[in-house]
Formats: structure tokens, C-alpha cells, sequence
């Protein structure tokens, strides 16, 4: 398809004499000279490199035998030197950057979705089925948008599917800001509505749902990424990106997960963290563990006790895993649980009393021991309060303003 992006530019076609293209620049540059039309600035740069090609009979020759890309490279065979005024001002507007060749296709977005897994399920791995609706490239239209010929380079932006605009902002200086084209809606192609590809309605993809396996290995970690390469969303001349699943693990009610190790925090008796206990704990695999302690070891409250590979699996290395720990915590009996001969058969085999020397002298005051709640604490601030506002009640008038 033949470039014809700068006879466009100054309102002329192939066939224009030099005469035509000259007059046409004369009136185009009047119009849009800064000095009338501040806000046209980008206009004007385009029509007078327009010009300056198409007025130059071997830069013409060139363009119009290999277009912008072939003008920019020198055609072929080297016909002319690069323009630093066309690198500088127009690659962004005719789509050639400003760096000089293409540096290949551009790639999409990559799309991110979470999955959720318990902990049994990176314990002993598991597939997963992710439904995802992704854009693809519409079949019958080929991602053209319409038949054949049918689609056009914006005239309004040339193509970039952007516009830049030129603000005086007071004398001898102005902003340059850019804003997405409003007639091919940033597309910087238009098709005209017969010619519309009738599935994709002209917008060159179609929207398709599919399945993906994601495949959950053993020892996988919490935010641990698994990469789809390639299956993001499909776009006309851009490669596309990829789906990136990302683990969420969810919150067990019996382990908690600490690297390759696996914590679990356990209640026992009194009588268990004296005398030996034993129990079952059913592991992320359904395997039942039975866990014994021997008579004699005691137990104290916050004591942690290891179990050897009965951890996490590794990443990549399953058949290595880390240590189950157990934390232990002691319930105490109630209040009255035993009679008074039955403590006294209890304390002849625990460790005897520390030794109690009763102190002598006037100084010496027994108190009462009490449960400590934090109401009561409260309780007893405000009571401490309301006394010392009492005695300074009964103390005096206190301070008192003097009066002249």
C-alpha cells in the first residue's frame, strides 16, 4: 500500500505538479504559521517538512518508492543522509520513533490474576482450573478491522492516534501537551462503518473465554508467581503479554507455615505435663501422627518439641522437607480440685516449698491476694480518684482567687 502521508499533509496526491505543491504549501504555511496561530505549532512543522521533501525531486523519488521508513533510512541504496530535523520533530507523528529503525513489535500488558489455595494443597500439589476472558485476534477480518483496503491512516493525527496541541501561556512562551484523537478514538486508523468487519464490528479482536491448567507444585510459597507465556491479550502488530498467576494461601486452623516448617500449638493438662500424655494429629496429607511423652519429662508452658521431616516439602525437591514444631501450653485445674489430704499426697512428690522466714516488727502487714481483671483495675483508679477529691474536699477551701 503506497505512503502518501506527506502529499496528505500539504492537501495534494502523487499526480500534483511542482507548481501545485507549492501553492498549497504557501497557503497551508500562512495558515498555520505560529506568529497567526500559536496553537498549531506541531501543524506547522509537518507541512514545511511536507514540503521540503516533496520540493526536493530525489527526496520525492525516494519517498514515493520506498515511503517514510525508506525516506528515513536513506532508501535502499543510501540515497541521502538521515534528517535530523525530521528525527527530531516527526518520527513520533509519522510513527517512526525518534531513535531511527524499528525495534520490533511492541508487547502487551501482562494480566495478573490470584488463586487461592490452602495449605493442603501446595502440602501435596494439585491442578487448577482458571476460567479467563482474554481479547483475541478476530478470524475473519484477520485483525484488519474491515475488508481489504478498507482502512485509512487518521488524517487528523496521521496515524499516531494522538494529537499535539500548542497553549500560549504568555508572550514568547507555550505548553505543549498531547491528547488522544478524538476521530479514530486513539486508534490512528479509521474504517468507515460498510466496510466494518461484521464479527469484530471493526474492532479488530474478539473477546473469548478460556481455560488454563494451573498446575500447583509441592512446596510452593505464599505470592509465589506462575507465568502462562504468551497468553495475555491479543492485539493487531503487538505480541502478546502474559498471564501471571500469583498464590494466595489461606489461613489454616490447625498449622501455620513458617519457610519449610510447620507449626501447630497444642493445649495439655497438668497431669499430662507431669505424668506423660499422648495424642493424634492429622497431617495436611490425611496421615494420623501419634505423638507419646514419656512419664516424668515435664512439659512446661510455651515449651516447643520437634518432629523431624514432617515439614513442608521443598520447591523442586519434594522428598526434603522441614520439622513439624509443637508448641505446648498447660491448663491449670480449677480452684478446690483436691482435698486437703489429697494436696498434702500431692506435695510429697513434687519439689519441696522454698524455705519462709516470718519477718518481726511493727512494719509487718498482711494483705489480702486478689484475682486481677482489668474492670477491677479500673474499679479501683476511680475509687483512689474519688478519695483524694474527698480529702481535698474536707482539707479546705484551697485557692482562692484574691479580689482587689
Amino acid at each position: 500500500m503506497a505512503d502518501n502521508k506527506l502529499y496528505e499533509v500539504l492537501g495534494v496526491t502523487r499526480n500534483s505538479s511542482d507548481s501545485e505543491i507549492k501553492r498549497n504549501y504557501h497557503k497551508l504555511a500562512k495558515e498555520y504559521h505560529p506568529d497567526k496561530n500559536p496553537a498549531a505549532g506541531d501543524r506547522f512543522k509537518e507541512i514545511s517538512y511536507a514540503y521540503e521533501v516533496l520540493s526536493d525531486p530525489k527526496k520525492r523519488q525516494t519517498y514515493d518508492k520506498y515511503g517514510l521508513k525508506g525516506l528515513q533510512e536513506g532508501g535502499q541504496g543510501g540515497g541521502f543522509p538521515q534528517d535530523d530535523l525530521f528525527r527530531q520533530f516527526f518520527g513520533d507523528i509519522f510513527g517512526m520513533g525518534g531513535g531511527g529503525r524499528s525495534r520490533g513489535r511492541a508487547r502487551g500488558e501482562d494480566t495478573v490474576h490470584t488463586l487461592k489455595v490452602s495449605l493442603e494443597d501446595i502440602y501435596v500439589g494439585k491442578t487448577a482450573k482458571l476460567q479467563l476472558s482474554k481479547n483475541v485476534i478476530c478470524g475473519p477480518c484477520k485483525g484488519v478491522g474491515g475488508k481489504p483496503g478498507s482502512v485509512v491512516s487518521c488524517r487528523d493525527c496521521h496515524g499516531q492516534g494522538i494529537k499535539v496541541s500548542y497553549q500560549q501561556m504568555a508572550p514568547n512562551m507555550t505548553r505543549q501537551f498531547q491528547t488522544r484523537c478524538h476521530t479514530c478514538q486513539g486508534q490512528g486508523e479509521t474504517i468507515s462503518e460498510k466496510d466494518k468487519c461484521p464479527k469484530c464490528k471493526g474492532k479488530k479482536v474478539l473477546n473469548e473465554t478460556k481455560i488454563l491448567e494451573v498446575h500447583v507444585e509441592k512446596g510452593m510459597r505464599e505470592n509465589q508467581k506462575i507465568t502462562f507465556r504468551g497468553e495475555g491479550d491479543q492485539q493487531p502488530d503487538t505480541e502478546p503479554g502474559d498471564v501471571i498467576i500469583v498464590l494466595q494461601q489461606k489461613p489454616h486452623d490447625v498449622f501455620q507455615r513458617s519457610g519449610d516448617d510447620l507449626i501447630i500449638k497444642h493445649d495439655i493438662s497438668l497431669t499430662e505435663a507431669l505424668c506423660g500424655f499422648e495424642f493424634v494429629v492429622k497431617h495436611l496429607d490425611g496421615r494420623d501422627l501419634l505423638i507419646r511423652h514419656a512419664a516424668g519429662e515435664v512439659i512446661k508452658p510455651g515449651d516447643l518439641k520437634g518432629i523431624l521431616g514432617e515439614g513442608m516439602p521443598q520447591y523442586k525437591n519434594p522428598f526434603e522437607k522441614g520439622n513439624l514444631y509443637i508448641k505446648f501450653d498447660v491448663t491449670f485445674p480449677e480452684n478446690n480440685f483436691a482435698t486437703e489430704e489429697q494436696l498434702k499426697q500431692i506435695e510429697t512428690v513434687l519439689p519441696p516449698r522454698a524455705a519462709f522466714v516470718m519477718p518481726t516488727g511493727e512494719d509487718v502487714e498482711e494483705v489480702n491476694l486478689m484475682d486481677y481483671t482489668p474492670s477491677e483495675r479500673s474499679r479501683g483508679r476511680e475509687e483512689a480518684y474519688a478519695s483524694d477529691d474527698e480529702d481535698q474536699m474536707h482539707s479546705g477551701q484551697g485557692v482562692q482567687c484574691a479580689h482587689q
